[in-house]
């Protein structure tokens, strides 16, 4: 079970942290990341680590996101820079484990002035 948190509502150039609770699952052993899905759009990966720590971006993050896990807490963190009104989006995190994709419910980002 996945649980987010985090959202909320910034002017253009705000920051937002988003956070995310692992429980059930073997969190270290997992690859985790977080996507991202506006109104009308398909669902796109945002960033992502694996198991070892080695993290990927969207080429849309540009430096300004930056994913961050804790394994002994069972947290997945993603901290936002410099967040645009095109970042706007339902923000969600996903652990990949056992072969099985485990989703959060989903945090609302909106960013606009």
């Amino acid at each position: 079970q996945l649980q987010a948190s985090g959202g909320g509502a910034v002017q253009p150039g705000g920051s937002l942290r988003l956070s995310c609770k692992a429980s059930g699952l073997n969190f270290g052993l997992s690859a985790v990341g977080w996507y991202r899905q506006a109104p009308g759009k398909e669902r796109e990966l945002v960033a992502s680590m694996n198991s070892g720590g080695l993290s990927n971006y969207g080429d849309f993050v540009k430096g300004r996101f930056t994913i961050s896990r804790d394994n002994i807490r069972r947290r997945l963190t993603l901290e936002m820079n410099n967040l645009q009104p095109e970042d706007t989006a339902a923000y969600y995190c996903h652990v990949l484990y056992g072969g099985k994709n485990n989703w959060g419910q989903g945090t609302q980002v909106t960013v606009s002035s």
